[in-house]
């Protein structure tokens, strides 16, 4: 199973965006899935559901300074690149922007993972893209 496919099982077995992506690469820095979940959590539905920068977007830039950091003249260039071709593929990296017309709200309890909630949300092909850019 590739970094991609790893995002996709691991969103719809769950895991909010931020986790879903962050816990793909967890194994590239010899973290423990669970940790890298555990990590992510607060940054899922654009933190904590206040749908501001997309949680698999914020997962991204943990994982670059994963890679790059702690040189801040290295990673945030590539964070900056990164964005701006997740924006270019799904027009914003703003959680609200990108569940415009999904009937999504903010703050509270995340809603139950059923079949209608995948199919009226993008998130999951948004965690696609995210670690395909990756």
């Amino acid at each position: 199973m590739d970094r991609v496919q790893k995002a996709e099982a691991l969103f719809t077995g769950g895991c909010n965006c931020a986790q879903a992506v962050f816990a793909a690469f967890a194994d590239e820095f010899g973290m423990d899935e669970e940790l890298a979940k555990r990590l992510a959590t607060g940054l899922g539905g654009g933190v904590g559901r206040m749908r501001e920068v997309c949680g698999a977007v914020s997962a991204a830039a943990l994982i670059i300074g994963m890679r790059l950091g702690p040189d801040k003249m290295k990673a945030y260039p590539v964070i900056q690149d990164f964005c701006a071709k997740f924006k270019e593929k799904c027009g914003s990296i703003i959680c609200r922007d990108l569940l415009e017309g999904t009937g999504a709200t903010m703050g509270g309890a995340p809603e139950p993972r059923t079949p209608e909630y995948y199919q009226k949300r993008p998130c999951v092909e948004l965690v696609k893209i995210a670690a395909s850019l990756l």
